[in-house]
């Protein structure tokens, strides 16, 4: 199999950058048309131009609305389109400036936010001065997110725009507190690389041509999968200076080993999605300003980015690497990917030497996380089969947040590790054995990605449970993602048992909630149920710590209609018993879940399907 590592690179001539006006106007008056300020942006874009061009690298030149008003911005991009072949491009960030707050009298800035009224007139007013100054529409275009009726009415107004930077991976609330609780992009739940948006949400992948916006999506940087899902994701990103701002360089050679082993990474998801990987760069000249940043002096970011571009250079001399514009990679990656052809990605910790991995799954259907810290628990489940509409900006119900609901999230719904008697969310299983258990979630392991026709499947190294009477239990777990349906299989086989003649009892479950931040939400609408013929139940959730089961259920499921969900689970096996709970004010979560009894080589398996509610 030939392996391709596309490479898009982003630079935007950001006439008021979003640092920069604060650190370079030294206690002055904000004057966003400040000569200094603009020379100056200018200077560092020129600059990151020349990183790229000198190491044989093409970039997109994304037109910020204030550099359209400048005319040596404009002729520096058609001046680099001619000699180097960069694209022109249009972006959505990058909007205030004189002319912008004269006109919408206005300090936001960014394009999700506005009013639809508001966006429209905006969209308009930046695509006719592109249009003004060059003579044509962009192909390609961006913001750190653009919900669904933005792209949709983008595509109708403008239909030469084939690609867009249309999120920030994790851009939520772990960003939000690392900023101090004043960075309001919160946008946690989308895909880490690139997708087709739907019509509907733009975090959730189309599943055909009639959900397709028309546009192929990229993400706002390429982000450490691990680091950033457990920290602070501007930290750890293969933009340079984010390495810089994570402090994860040596201060005293200025070396960052760290940064090319991200980008390798990066490299070697192509293992897992048919020989194909992505990789971005986005940068505005903000991080690179004569007063340093991130406890950073120029002569260190300067020196980072020309590392940076010398070591994308190297990799595309030796064949390693294919730079693309965003124009080229939207037709790239229309003729090398279908709809439901899933991205994978197994990741491993590079930057704290732990040895723990992730693996991410995401397709139009489903995006999960399963932890092999944790023996293979999925810890993040979000459900797209729903094809949540969340309209975002200022008079819809979401003004900031346009994250894409969970299900499971261990960050902010506790996960396995709790502290008090509650559950928090998590899909693992305990195995049982004479009145002992044990959860998987203690079991740590490492996983192996393999592809079986459209099937993914991640086999993980037996684990050894020791109960207490010394009965020992090897047990291996399997699981399988079914391309394009939004169910996951989970097979745990008992390999071997010290004592053949002995029974064990898997009891395999899923603690869910639904939210976007780590604040509970009103659980009353939902509905548990076991459904198991003439011994079905049904149990309204009021925080009443209620159960139901029966043996031999065909299902367990619970609706979730705030978020147009029906999340359940299904069991093969024999002697099986399927179960619901319903949570209590203090541990405001629901359970689903299945027991099964094994003798030694028999498996259970089980599956979590995901479908929308109505």
């Amino acid at each position: 199999m030939t392996e391709q590592f596309a490479v898009t690179i982003i630079h935007r001539p950001e006439m008021v950058p979003e640092y920069a006006e604060k650190v370079t106007g030294h206690g002055k008056a904000e004057d966003l048309g400040r000569k200094a300020l603009l020379t100056e942006s200018l200077d560092i874009f020129k600059t990151q131009q020349r990183c790229a061009h000198e190491n044989g690298l093409r970039t997109t030149i994304q037109m910020t609305y204030a550099s359209l008003f400048n005319d040596e911005a404009v002729a520096l991009a058609k001046a680099d389109h001619e000699k180097y072949g960069d694209e022109i491009a249009l972006t959505l960030l990058g909007l205030p400036c004189k002319e912008f707050r004269d006109k919408y009298k206005t300090k936001d800035f960014c394009i999700w936010m506005f009013s639809m009224e508001d966006k429209k007139a905006i969209v308009r007013d930046v695509f006719e001065k592109f249009h003004e100054r060059f003579g044509f529409y962009p192909e390609s275009t961006g913001s750190y997110y653009m919900d669904a009726e933005l792209i949709n009415f983008i595509k109708e107004e403008y239909p030469s725009v084939k690609c867009a930077v249309a999120t920030c991976w994790e851009e939520g609330p772990k960003a939000y507190h690392t900023c101090n609780n004043s960075w309001y992009t919160l946008m946690d739940g989308g895909p880490w690389a690139p997708w087709i948006p739907s019509k509907v949400n733009t975090h959730a992948p189309a599943a055909n041509k009639e959900e397709d916006s028309g546009i192929v999506a990229i993400p706002h940087l390429s982000r450490d999968l691990l680091a950033c899902y457990d920290g602070n994701g501007s930290n750890f990103g293969t933009h340079p200076q984010n390495v810089l701002r994570g402090m994860i360089y040596d201060t005293k050679t200025w070396e960052y080993p760290y940064l090319y082993n991200l980008i390798d990474q990066y490299r070697h998801l192509a293992k897992y999605n048919n020989g194909y990987a992505y990789n971005m760069m986005f940068v505005g000249p903000g991080w690179m300003n004569k007063m340093g940043r991130w406890e950073a002096p120029y002569e260190l970011l300067l020196k980072s980015y020309e590392d940076g571009c010398a070591y994308y250079g190297k990799l595309k001399k030796e064949g390693k690497l294919t730079d693309m514009t965003m124009s080229e990679f939207a037709d790239f990656y229309r003729a090398k990917k279908t709809y439901t052809e899933p991205e994978c990605a197994l990741w491993r910790d590079i930057l704290y030497g732990s040895e723990k991995q992730l693996f991410w799954y995401c397709d139009p259907f489903v995006r999960a996380c399963v932890n092999m810290d944790q023996g293979g628990a999925i810890v993040d489940l979000r459900p797209y089969a729903a094809k949540l509409e969340w309209p975002v900006g200022i008079g819809t119900p979401h003004v900031q947040d346009a994250s894409y609901p969970f299900l499971i999230q261990e960050k902010y719904r506790a996960g396995y590790f709790t502290h008090y008697a509650g559950e928090g969310t998590i899909r693992s299983a305990k195995v049982c054995y004479n009145g002992e258990e044990v959860d998987l979630c203690l079991c740590r392991t490492k996983a192996h990605f393999s592809q079986n026709g459209s099937d993914r499947v991640l086999t993980l190294d037996p684990v050894e449970i020791v109960f207490a009477d010394d009965t020992r239990v090897k047990l291996q777990t399997v699981v399988t993602f079914p391309e394009g349906t939004g169910d996951i299989r989970i097979d745990r086989k008992i390999l071997s048992i010290s004592n053949p003649e002995a029974k064990v009892t898997v009891q395999e479950y899923m603690v869910g909630c639904y939210g976007t931040t780590e604040y509970p939400e009103d659980m009353t609408s939902l509905t548990l149920r076991v459904e198991a013929g003439e011994s079905s139940a049904t149990i309204p959730y009021e925080y009443k710590c209620r159960e139901a089961s029966a043996e031999n259920a065909a299902s367990v499921s619970c609706t979730l209609p705030p978020i147009k969900t029906l999340v359940s689970m299904e069991a093969e096996g024999r002697d099986k018993a399927g179960f619901v709970r319903e949570g209590y004010a203090f541990s405001p979560m629901f359970t689903l879940g299945y027991t099964g009894t094994l003798k030694e080589k028999e498996v259970f398996t089980t599956w979590l399907k995901l479908r929308r509610a109505d």
